[in-house]
């Protein structure tokens, strides 16, 4: 193998890894997303609570 092709395949690794990771933070995202979309009333109700109380 020569130098050029192993620098060549470690930043074709390195861009598969980002987009990996931009992936997962996408992901995430959408999950919290959806999390708050259904659980929204609820965590309003307990902060509403929560201030209320003080």
């Amino acid at each position: 193998m020569s130098l050029h092709t192993f620098f060549r395949n470690i930043r074709r690794q390195e861009g598969q890894t980002l987009s990996e990771y931009a992936l997962i933070l996408v992901l995430v995202a959408v999950v919290v997303i959806v999390a708050v979309t259904f659980l929204g009333d609820q965590i309003t109700a307990v902060f509403n609570q929560i201030a209320n109380a003080i």
